[in-house]
């Protein structure tokens, strides 16, 4: 059995050979831990590829997340100039705007002179013409990843999928389709939003006024959906749903079920009319809101974070899901990050092997990213650890 029929059949909630093994590594670690400059793997279709293929075929992952959307071949001729310094590489755009890419970390983008990314008002929103907020810079970068170039890279409304969108899936699959399961990532209605009005403007609008909110939502939701589709016709075994945030404390659970719900399930049906795999990453406390996640029509659970990360006790979610849906994660990235010797790796993922594998539909995973300064040896055991203690 390969990797990707391993995969295909715990994404079905059934017994493989073995448990599958499937971590999200953070962008600062593929910086860390490749031979590929970092702006080519943050701006190049080729670069992130290239550092995808690189860490699955390192660490014998099962499964590939696609987490970075392709790029205009020819974006990096926008930079006129590059500092380097110890810690950071600042990019200079020939329209003004700066990157600064952190030797560990995601990139981080300013406007001309250093000024802050433009932000959409709530209030001043026009209802009537929300195609208008692609010109807010800062959703544009937050979502697209590039800077706002119209030359290099096209202009097109955030529905819109531009030639380059599918790049990055196009060179992964041709190394790897067949034997390894290749994911792609879409972002949620809800992070959407938030990107376009920033974090604490965004959570204060869904209190101040709400119907304004669900306007906004409700069209983004249409958004996401062009995307979900287009990835799944283009052909991956399953497409994420990346709801960053709409887990506690950002969320109550009643605020969730208002505001995240109602859209991500519209997302959810859209890819399995498609019939492909559709599954959310939701990070933070989630543990009071399992129930709700399955009602958006999600065939499965990514992160689960464990205390005190977030509030999931793996036994307990498992019981309470029931088999409906399959479940990926639950390893603590920090204590992962922290451990000192091979008998604490051995230990902690050994134990989620014990609860999540004898029913089957469990996905070995940290919860969330692994971090950047993760060491490689830890992950480099996880495999290994599954083909010795996770077989079925």
């Amino acid at each position: 059995m390969n990797s990707r029929e391993r995969m295909k059949i715990a994404m079905d909630c059934r017994k493989a050979d073995r448990i599958p093994v499937m971590c999200q590594l953070a962008l600062g670690h593929y910086f860390l831990n490749t031979d590929i400059d970092s702006e080519k793997i943050w701006f190049t279709s080729e670069g992130f590829a290239d550092a995808l293929l690189q860490l699955q075929k390192r660490y014998r992952f099962d499964g590939i997340l696609v987490n970075l959307w392709g790029m205009p071949e020819n974006i990096l001729e926008g930079v006129v100039s590059v500092e380097e310094h110890r810690d950071e590489k600042i990019l200079h755009w020939n329209n003004g705007e700066i990157t600064v890419i952190p030797s560990d970390d995601n990139a981080q983008h300013f406007l001309k002179n250093g000024g802050p990314l433009d932000r959409a008002d709530l209030e001043t929103i026009d209802l009537d013409h929300l195609d208008s907020i692609n010109k807010y810079k800062g959703y544009f970068w937050n979502i697209y990843h590039m800077p706002n170039i119209p030359e290099l890279t096209g202009t097109f409304l955030p529905g819109e999928i531009p030639d380059y969108f599918f790049r990055t899936l196009d060179l992964v699959k041709a190394e790897v389709w067949g034997d390894v399961s290749v994911h792609g990532e879409i972002y949620s209605p809800f992070t959407h939003f938030i990107e376009l009005m920033g974090y604490e403007d965004a959570l204060m609008g869904l209190l101040i006024n709400p119907g304004r909110a669900h306007a906004v939502l409700d069209y983004l939701a249409g958004v996401v959906v062009a995307h979900a589709v287009a990835t799944a016709d283009y052909g991956v075994d399953a497409v994420l749903i990346s709801s960053a945030f709409a887990g506690g404390p950002f969320l109550s659970r009643d605020m969730y079920k208002e505001f995240v719900l109602p859209y991500e399930k519209k997302v959810a049906a859209a890819v399995k009319k498609k019939n492909t795999v559709v599954y959310t990453h939701t990070c933070g406390q989630i543990g009071d809101r399992l129930d709700l996640m399955m009602e958006t029509g999600t065939m499965g659970i990514d992160t689960l974070d464990p205390p005190p990360l977030g509030n999931t006790d793996l036994a307990a979610a498992l019981k309470e899901l029931n088999g409906r849906v399959f479940v990926k994660g639950n390893m603590n990235p920090v204590e992962l990050l922290n451990f000192k010797t091979r008998e604490e790796v051995v230990a902690h993922a050994s134990n989620r092997i014990s609860i999540g594998g004898p029913g089957g539909g469990y996905i070995l995973s940290t919860a969330c990213s692994v971090p950047p300064r993760t060491e490689p040896w830890k992950l480099e055991m996880l495999t290994p650890l599954s083909e010795q203690l996770g077989n079925y």
